[in-house]
Parts: structure tokens; sequence; C-alpha cells
């Protein structure tokens, strides 16, 4: 028995070595949790994939995750919000209007309102209307409109100064024309139902991105169902930004994880995909670029050639900063040239005093100015219509 004592001992020596190393390795293994990682098949680009299927498809790599996959996709993609219905959003801009201290509301007025408009009063308005950027045809037709209603009219109180000056300001705008989004899918000889496909284009700066988010919300808040595409894939964040505005009403964009990948690829791959699934309206955000002017252009008409390979281009928005004044028609004159342009959005109209800028483009493109950005909040993009602007020019 007393020979056995020292193997005992050396059995226990051994067996609380072993309990400490595996209590020491697990306690190593604790310092770094386990980790869900998203992960989405292919790269290439034109693949189709959003937030909400890399989630899905989530593979777990250091063992069990310590959450599901249901809360990983809750961190990526934010609770669906419910956009505000555009009808009646252009009424905030009246307030806006007058805070900016446009020229065209309170200044035109003051000169109207005068006993006695001399040459001066005259010249005083048409530099007026030209810091306003509203052009120097349209400000001499307005001058001139204003000089026969004066002389034949004989108005001088501020009531009748104030609707004369309303309803020569409607005109210039032109309430006439066709201001409606072509956003409404149609059909094909075969039956099948073929989506309204819009497409984004302009300058970096202007708000394009975020004028397609903010249309998304829009066509939303109409009913419609919409998916995105983004193929400004030259600027790294611009897929990003799309895609958070897109989950958060619960659209899918489809982009690619792959630098650099053709824009014309990934435009494509959303109308498509727009027409598998039946939806209303496919946005496609384009690449911004002016340095280099005609590979830029040249991809714009890569891009439309493309998309029309499936279904017809409904709408070419061009996006505009409402406070670039000439700059921005510059930009228009081009783009118009290359895209076909049918309709602008003019962004920043809230903070400026270029209100006029309105009836410049609308002459120069012959298109009609159809959504104006009010501010920096997602449901500040509203239908463009002219007496609703002139009276908020007025209301200072």
């Amino acid at each position: 028995m007393n020979d056995l004592l020292p193997l005992w001992i050396t059995l226990a020596v051994l067996a609380l070595v072993g309990l400490g190393f595996l209590g020491f390795s697990s306690s190593k293994r604790r310092k770094t949790p386990p980790t869900t990682t998203i992960t989405t098949d292919g790269a290439a680009a034109g693949d189709v994939s959003d937030v909400a299927g890399r989630a899905s498809s989530a593979t777990l790599e250091d063992g069990p995750a310590t959450e599901s996959v249901d809360d990983a996709l809750a961190e990526v993609v934010p609770a669906i919000e419910v956009p505000e219905a555009p009808a009646g959003r252009l009424a905030r801009l009246r307030d806006r209007l007058a805070r900016s201290g446009s020229p065209l509301g309170a200044k035109l007025l003051a000169v109207l309102s005068r006993d006695h408009l001399s040459e001066d009063d005259w010249d005083e308005l048409e530099e007026t209307l030209l810091l306003a950027d509203v052009g120097a045809g349209p400000a001499a037709e307005l001058i001139d409109a204003l000089r026969t209603d004066v002389r034949v009219q004989g108005v001088k109180d501020p009531e009748g100064v104030r609707a004369m000056l309303r309803a020569e300001l409607v005109r210039l705008v032109d309430p006439t024309l066709d201001r409606r989004l072509n956003t409404a899918p149609t059909t094909n000889e075969a039956g099948e139902k073929v989506p309204a496909v819009v497409l984004v284009v302009g300058v970096n700066g202007t708000g394009k991105t975020t004028t397609v988010g903010k249309l998304t919300r829009v066509l939303v808040a109409e009913g419609n169902e919409v998916i995105l595409g983004a193929a400004d894939t030259f600027r790294a964040a611009a897929a990003d930004q799309l895609t958070t505005w897109g989950a958060r009403v619960g659209v899918e964009t489809i982009r690619s994880f792959k630098d650099g990948a053709d824009p014309a690829a990934v435009a494509f791959d959303a109308v498509r995909t727009g027409r598998q699934r039946g939806v209303d309206v496919v946005l496609v955000d384009t690449a911004g670029r002016l340095q280099n002017k005609a590979g830029l252009m040249d991809e714009l008409g890569k891009i439309s050639r493309v998309i029309t390979k499936e279904a017809p281009l409904s709408e070419v928005l061009l996006v505009l900063d409402a406070t670039t004044g000439q700059n921005g028609l510059n930009q228009a004159r081009v783009f118009a040239e290359v895209a076909g342009v049918t309709g602008i959005v003019l962004t920043k109209l809230d903070g400026t005093a270029k209100g006029g800028i309105v009836v410049a483009v609308q002459r120069e493109l012959g298109v009609p100015v159809k959504l104006v950005g009010l501010g920096e909040g997602p449901d500040d993009l509203a239908p463009f219509v002219a007496e609703d602007f002139v009276d908020g020019l007025l209301q200072g």
C-alpha cells in the first residue's frame, strides 16, 4: 500500500494540472465573444443583392452566435417608416420662401406700390428679377407686362398690386406645363406588366442621391411598389446611402459590391428585377462627375441604351441646385443633349433668393420643373405647383 502512495500522488497532481489548463483555455476563449458575420455570395458587377439579402444569407464563423439572424437584421435595417403623403407638402414652402427674403416677393411689391413709377423704378424691378436668376428674356417680358397693367388698370392699392403681380408671375412660371410624373406601369403586347423606369441624373453636390431617396418616399406614400438601382458605382458611399434610404421604407436596392462595377450592368439588373417581381416603379441613380464630362456623358448614354433593352424610360429627371444660377443652366444644357431630360428637380429652393431659376431653366430646356426640394427633412420633396410657388414668393 505504501508503495502505491507515490503513484496516487502523481496522478492527483496531473489531474489538477489538467483541470487548470482547461479552465485557463476556456477563460481565454471567453475574452473574444462569438460574432455573427453577415456575408453575401458573389460581388461581380450586376449582382442582385441588398441589405436584407445579406442578413438572411448570414454565415456564422466563430462557433454558436450570441444573437439570431433576425437580431442581426434588426441592427442593419432600421424599422420601416411611413412617409408623409405628398399632398400639401408645398404649403410648407410658403413660410420658407418668405424667410429667405426672396426679391421676387416683398421687394417687387414695394416698388410697384409707389405712387409714381419712374424709369429708375422700372430699372430697379428688372435688376431685382435678374438677381433672382429669372433670365434676361423673361425679365424683360415681365416688365413689359407690368408696365401695360399699370398704365391700363391704374392699380394703386396694395391688394390690387399684389393681384396684378401674382397673375403675371403665374403666367411666367406657366401653370399649363404638364408636371405630372410618369410613374404608372404599363402592359406590353404579351400582357406582361412593365414597370415605369425613372433615370435620375445630375452633378455631384446637387443632392442627387438624396433626391432619389426622397422620391422613393413620395412614391411609397402614393402606394407604389418600388425598386432602386444604385448605378453610381464610382462614389463609394452612394450605394450605401441609397440602400439606407430604401431600407427605411421597405424598398429593395439593387447594387454591386465590386468597386468600379459597370453602372449600366447595375441599372440593367435593377430594371430586370423590377420586371420579374412586377413592381410599379424602378428608380435608377447615376454617377455625377463633371471633371470627366465626355466619359460621364458616354456612360449615361450607355445606361439609357442598356435599360431600354428591358423597359422603356418613363422619365429622365435632372437634379439642379437652385443656388447655382447660370452654372446650373450650363449643366442643364449638357445633360439635356445626352440624356433626353423630361423634368427638372430643383433642390435647395427654400434657402435661396434665386427663385427665378424656375422660369429660366424651363425656358432653357423646354421641360417643366416637376419637383422641388424644400429642406433637409426626409419628406421635404414636393410636387411643383405654379400657383402655390408664386403664393410662397409673395407671402413676404
